[in-house]
């Protein structure tokens, strides 16, 4: 099914395509504006927030600490924002917190792997892995969201992404084994996450800001307990907190805010798929800010490898619903 079959396709959701060209109506013209401007709004935070993280990590050796501090500040901003009224966040009911904790648990295990893998390795092996993600997350589409398995052209597309991300896994000079292993763990929080997040936006009715509220108060709950067990806070006190830590940690936190805004934004927006896409694009931005500011990357055959992967995730094309497929091809035949 080509991309201009799903472009005239009865009953094609345009979420499922958020940048095909649509009839030239107002409605369409503010949708496809809107969409565009989350899309940047998340390509800022992404892109920014990973290279700010692994600063933050570098400058203050206490990860858990900072995933702390950031999640508290989330909080606090949309309570002082929702008591002023310029935020509208949902009060804490049972009712969404059963359904919602599930959304905190992926999101919870995604950035404390997020932070190990930045921990651990260079940002180039981050990138590189998440850009092969698209692979299984077409599978839990067609298994859990109802659309079809790719076309033969996605399929090529994302057998090429995952020889990229195998041969940066060979060339890699700064190969670190424990680097994989929490790669491993934050793969699989990362398609959970990404998968129950967008059914989660779909069927619980929520303002985005009680989405950010929720996702971040019922994960920071965890970490206060968690946070003093690390023998976190003596690595705190010992450290000198002059303007560039402070300064580190608080860029780091309004990233924060924004990315956790952005996100449900974007999730809300488009689908699961068109979500990872988006994020995949923004990684080429980090790469680019990585090399210029960090000694600590890549060979230039990891490099390589990287932006094959990069380069053939972009290609990827997403399938249509699996009802609207069949409708496609009986009108054909």
């Amino acid at each position: 099914m080509t991309v201009a079959d799903e472009a005239k396709g009865v009953g094609e959701d345009v979420e499922s395509q958020p940048l095909l060209r649509q009839p030239p109506t107002t409605r369409n013209r503010l949708a496809v504006s809107s969409t565009t401007l989350i899309i940047i709004y998340y390509a800022l935070c992404s892109s920014l927030m990973l290279i700010v993280n692994k600063a933050a990590i570098h400058l203050i050796p206490a990860p858990m600490s900072i995933l702390c501090i950031q999640l508290l500040v989330s909080v606090v901003v949309v309570v002082i924002g929702d008591r002023a009224g310029v935020m509208v966040a949902d009060n804490l009911e049972w009712a969404k917190v059963s359904k919602f904790i599930w959304v905190v648990i992926g999101f919870l295990g995604t950035l404390l792997a997020n932070i190990k893998v930045l921990q651990n390795a260079n940002v180039e092996t981050f990138v590189t892995f998440r850009s092969s993600t698209p692979l299984v997350l077409s599978l839990c589409d067609y298994i859990w969201l109802g659309r079809a398995l790719p076309s033969a052209r996605s399929w090529s597309c994302l057998l090429v992404l995952l020889a990229g991300s195998l041969g940066y896994v060979a060339v890699d000079a700064d190969f670190r084994v424990q680097a994989y292993y929490w790669l491993a763990a934050w793969y699989v929080f990362f398609t959970f996450d990404t998968v129950y997040a967008k059914h989660m936006c779909d069927t619980l009715v929520m303002t985005n800001w009680g989405r950010v509220y929720y996702a971040n108060l019922l994960a920071l709950l965890p970490l206060l307990v968690a946070v003093p067990l690390m023998g976190e806070p003596a690595v705190l006190a010992g450290l000198s907190w002059g303007g560039g830590r402070v300064a580190v940690l608080a860029l780091s936190c309004a990233l924060g805010v924004g990315m956790s805004h952005a996100s449900y934004l974007l999730r809300e927006a488009v689908s699961a798929t068109a979500f990872t896409i988006v994020g995949i694009l923004c990684k080429v931005l980090t790469v680019i800010i990585n090399v210029m500011l960090w000694d600590k990357h890549a060979s230039p055959a990891g490099i390589g490898f990287l932006l094959i992967s990069v380069f053939a995730g972009t290609f990827y094309q997403q399938a249509p619903r699996r009802k609207e497929a069949a409708v496609t091809v009986t009108a054909s035949t």
